[in-house]
């Protein structure tokens, strides 16, 4: 079982806990126009690191291996996120199949659930709770 953390009690994780890191899982075509966490405040980068390659949208069989080649160990709590937990969710039970045991999903995501209008980003999820982003 994968546990859902709360944006701001990761972000308090990845602050505090040398062996804490974000691995942002969603496409290079997100990251570019819609924007990534910036951890620039903890000294750490977020890690980039596809669940599914676009624009197919089939899974990157590589992801395993990416992980390991980004230097993370068993060692390391990796907390995932996507847009919206869904993607996250499933590349954190990847993780954990792979030997990667502290695991964790980054609840509601980057940008969270639509609002009442339609609008990502607003209603919760990183965005919305104010935490540190940029356009990459």
């Amino acid at each position: 079982m994968v546990d859902n953390v709360a944006p701001k009690q990761t972000w308090e994780a990845l602050d505090s806990n040398p062996e804490a890191q974000l691995v942002d899982v969603r496409t290079d075509v997100e990251w570019t126009f819609v924007g990534v966490p910036d951890l620039n405040k903890t000294g750490k980068k977020t890690l980039l690191i596809p669940w599914q390659v676009y624009p197919t949208m089939r899974r990157n069989d590589s992801f395993e291996t990416n992980l390991r080649q980004a230097g993370l160990t068993p060692e390391n709590h990796i907390y995932f996120i996507c847009r919206s937990g869904a993607r996250s969710l499933a590349a954190a039970e990847a993780a954990r199949a792979a030997g990667f045991p502290n695991v964790y999903n980054v609840a509601d995501g980057f940008e969270g659930p639509p609002n009442a209008e339609g609008h990502r980003g607003e209603a919760a999820g990183w965005k919305a709770d104010k935490l540190p982003w940029r356009q990459r």
